[in-house]
């Protein structure tokens, strides 16, 4: 079953805070169950400037084929632990944009040092967002499919 159309997974390296480039470009592989390179999915990293002209690298995978999405959601499900899913699913509403897509952020520094993926409102994080694959598009069916996403 369709569950997604695409996911984005992005996160920041920052060079204010010698943040470890490596490690966290190899923490954002660990999120997949598969191999991007076997996959032949691209793992983009581009630079930008941040405050104070501070570098900024920006890491990004975008998935589009539904066995790719529905093993990472899939896997990604099975690492939150079950008072992050309670969470998620209360805040569905508000996680949730008029277009369908659906925004988690995953506490960066949680995830680096202790493997853990808690839910953060903060900037500096793993963002993940997914365009629900919802028919017909209604909110309530989009809803509908991340509880069933994260709950089961």
């Amino acid at each position: 079953m369709k569950l997604a159309h695409q996911v984005w997974i992005k996160v920041f390296s920052h060079e204010k805070y010698n943040e470890d480039e490596r490690l966290i470009a190899d923490k954002l592989l660990q999120l997949f169950p598969f191999s991007l390179e076997e996959e032949k999915i691209q793992l983009k990293k581009t630079n930008a400037k941040g405050f104070n002209e501070k570098n900024i690298i920006v890491f990004k995978v975008i998935l589009k084929k539904e066995r790719h999405i529905n093993r990472f959601l899939d896997n990604l499900k099975e690492n939150i632990d079950d008072e992050q899913k309670k969470l998620i699913i209360e805040q569905s509403e508000s996680r949730l944009d008029e277009n369908l897509d659906f925004f988690i952020r995953f506490n960066k520094e949680e995830y680096l040092t202790n493997n853990k993926l808690i839910i953060t409102n903060s900037g500096n994080c793993f963002h993940i967002k997914f365009s629900v694959a919802a028919f017909p598009k209604k909110r309530e069916v989009a809803l509908n499919i991340i509880r069933a996403i994260i709950a089961t």
